[in-house]
């Protein structure tokens, strides 16, 4: 019951002032102008554009069915599949070469018996493989890329699937912006926590107002949840803000409509982006909420919290900017996240790296629950002696 009436006063205090509630809905709006104003002067945004798609295929798959079925979905958009004669080398290489100077859309490879392959591979077999080759220069072409890139993706998960661009320069720039999301969200995520937490830990901590509840017989592990749970709860509307902005920006982002963007990041990638994003909101509350209980005052604890907010995004920054990183880095906090959340975005996610960033985020919260009940327990932290 204690716990309950220190996170009810915490509550309180938040909803009680509208200007706390409006730090937590920006993020996402910040999110959704910055990348929409990006995506629109990078690719020009046509919402409404008509393809009328040509696709190379060199081998069988149903998959094509899903592909050409999710194209005539798409307002005035057709396509044209031409099937390559069968484990002919020279034939697909004059397709990828149409592919790269514009004379066709994409070519898609599919091994021999691609379809009856997959069930094999479930129990143990040969994997497998599908190849998507496409021009990003072309608006059509990434179109393409995109909706067919979802479509395969979740098509099954026994099976070696590549994409190919043949514009280098726009898939640098996709893969960097890719990159620089993650950190975008990640900065505004801390900055929200931030202006919530140091209020009320540094901040009672100055007033005297911390001291009043360590005298009372109520444990010191339920007055760290009573901060840490109900400030995360609070925290989870700036980090819904900030999924929201994502989903939001990514259609002008990628530079096409809302319905082929949602299918090339696909229901199960943006589910991941949220699990992430929720992962890393309790982790930064904690986090700042031992340095305040550190800290003697409000401006202290600003100043460590600024040095600890630089260290994030250094984290941040390196997955966008470091290539070759390691299965390792699902076990770095903070870095685990961004960097699942750069392959979610860029078409190459992993399920088994997503979950357990996840699941070492919330148990390196737990950690750090049980360091700010320490903290709370000793007396040269808190009184000074």
């Amino acid at each position: 019951m204690k716990l309950l009436a220190l996170m009810k006063k915490e509550f309180s205090r938040f909803f009680g002032d509208p200007k706390l509630l409006i730090t937590m809905i920006l993020p996402g709006v910040l999110i959704y102008l910055i990348y929409t104003i990006m995506g629109s002067a990078i690719f020009g945004g046509s919402e409404t554009a008509q393809y009328d798609f040509k696709v190379y295929v060199s081998g069988e798959s149903q998959a094509v069915q899903l592909i050409d079925d999710a194209v005539g979905k798409q307002e005035g958009w057709t396509a044209e599949f031409v099937y390559l004669p069968a484990e002919d080398a020279e034939t697909v290489g004059q397709a990828q070469e149409k592919v790269r100077n514009g004379e066709a859309d994409a070519l898609l490879t599919f091994s021999e018996g691609f379809d009856d392959a997959l069930a094999g591979a479930a129990a143990g077999g040969p994997v497998p493989t599908a190849d998507l080759y496409y021009n990003s220069e072309s608006d059509a072409s990434a179109a393409f890329a995109s909706l067919a890139g979802g479509i395969l993706d979740a098509y099954g998960r026994t099976f070696s699937f590549t994409m190919s661009d043949f514009a280098e320069a726009a898939d640098i720039a996709r893969g960097v912006m890719a990159g620089l999301l993650p950190f975008l969200i990640v900065v505004f995520i801390f900055s929200s926590c931030m202006s919530v937490t140091l209020e009320s830990v540094a901040g009672e901590k100055e007033r005297g107002t911390l001291a009043t509840i360590l005298v009372t017989s109520a444990r010191r592990s339920d007055i760290a949840l009573g901060k840490v749970l109900p400030l995360s709860c609070v925290s989870l509307i700036g980090a819904a803000s900030s999924f929201l902005g994502v989903v939001l920006s990514l259609p002008t982002l990628m530079g096409m409509s809302l319905d082929v963007a949602v299918a090339g990041v696909g229901a199960l990638g943006y589910f991941f982006l949220f699990l992430l994003i929720v992962s890393v909101v309790p982790l930064i509350v904690s986090a700042i909420a031992a340095v305040s209980t550190l800290s003697r005052t409000v401006k202290e604890a600003s100043g460590y919290t600024g040095m600890l907010m630089i260290l994030m995004m250094v984290f941040s920054l390196v997955s966008a900017f470091v290539q070759g990183i390691g299965g390792w880095v699902v076990a770095v906090p903070v870095l685990n996240a961004v960097a699942a959340m750069q392959g979610v975005l860029t078409g190459a996610m992993e399920i088994w790296k997503c979950l357990v960033s996840f699941g070492l985020n919330l148990v390196y919260t737990a950690l750090l629950v049980f360091v700010i009940a320490r903290l709370l327990s000793s007396e040269r932290v808190m009184f000074g002696k």
